[in-house]
């Protein structure tokens, strides 16, 4: 197997800069984060599941604007599937357009086995969808966003949005989790080409619990490609070509797969970028996200 596998097999916590710009300090920092919620209200530790586990919780960032149906962009964080937080995300610069912004926290493996990951961003998505009259948000017009494990569970949100394989769990089972486009950021796409001998000892094999002759198919259960259909949303996808976690054949691997299935896909290969880092928030990439999501969302610069 190649070595660029084995190197999947730790993938860790995303390490991004949290801003879509750098400036030249800390109190630099200070003012544009301050000014930039300056105008929000901010909801704290959500309980999106009832009487839950104590991750399945949310923030959400409301934006003080006028007007009903707001769209909303919604953040799903990395870390191997074991760690990670909701409590910083790339995703605050959206609120200066008047876009709703939820930040979600799921269990970890070490909680439980897959599927209570995706069962826990869906979930998260139907419980925005049945508040949508209290927070003014548009139910139709939602995007999710994720950087290694969270791309992996926000491109399981894209592509098996109407699979029936996993129970919904929480309130509001009756609304779909589909979501209007997703922005992939080096997430593991195909776990089957990990190989039998790649998945016994690392974070997939935590992730999906104990096989007893079933790997291949927990594997494939596991991996968004399984689930590409033509109805998916768009997506945008964004990897370094150094990545020394997630080869960058798992991004192109969702890709081709979406596009044989005339989904709409664009892949952003970004030359000498890693895991992450400053590379996927400079000029160009902020204006590639942002002007997907103006597409997507139909919102104003």
């Amino acid at each position: 197997m190649p070595r660029s596998l084995y190197f999947l097999l730790a993938v860790c916590c995303v390490c991004v800069t949290p801003a879509w710009s750098q400036p030249p300090n800390a109190a630099a920092r200070k003012k544009i984060a301050t000014a930039l919620l300056e105008n929000v209200t901010i909801h704290r530790d959500i309980a999106y599941v009832k009487e839950g586990h104590e991750r399945q919780k949310l923030d959400l960032y409301l934006p003080k604007t006028s007007g009903e149906k707001r769209p909303v962009v919604v953040w799903v964080h990395g870390g191997a599937w074991t760690k990670g937080s909701k409590d910083q995300t790339p995703a605050l610069p959206v609120l200066a357009a008047g876009v709703v912004v939820a930040s979600i926290n799921y269990r970890y493996s070490q909680h439980a086995p897959f599927p209570a990951q995706i069962q826990d961003c869906q979930a998260a998505i139907r419980w925005l969808k049945g508040h949508a009259k209290t927070y003014r948000i548009d139910p139709d017009r939602i995007a999710v966003w994720g950087s290694s494990a969270g791309g992996h569970l926000v491109s399981l949100l894209g592509t098996a949005s109407d699979s029936r394989a996993w129970e919904p769990i929480g309130e509001y089972r009756d609304l779909s989790p589909r979501v209007i486009c997703v922005i992939d950021w080096f997430g593991p796409t195909d776990f089957t080409l990990l190989g039998e001998v790649a998945a016994r000892e690392n974070p997939i094999a935590a992730l999906i619990g104990p096989t007893n002759g079933d790997l291949r198919e927990k594997l494939a259960a596991a991996s968004p490609v399984t689930y590409v259909s033509e109805d998916d949303p768009p997506f945008l996808i964004m990897q370094g070509d150094k990545d020394p976690l997630v080869p960058a054949g798992q991004s192109q691997r969702l890709h081709e797969r979406l596009r044989e299935a005339n989904v709409p896909s664009r892949l952003e290969i970004i030359a000498g970028a890693g895991h992450g880092g400053a590379q996927f928030t400079d000029q160009a990439r902020r204006t590639m996200i942002r002007e997907f999501l103006q597409q997507h969302l139909q919102v104003s610069p």
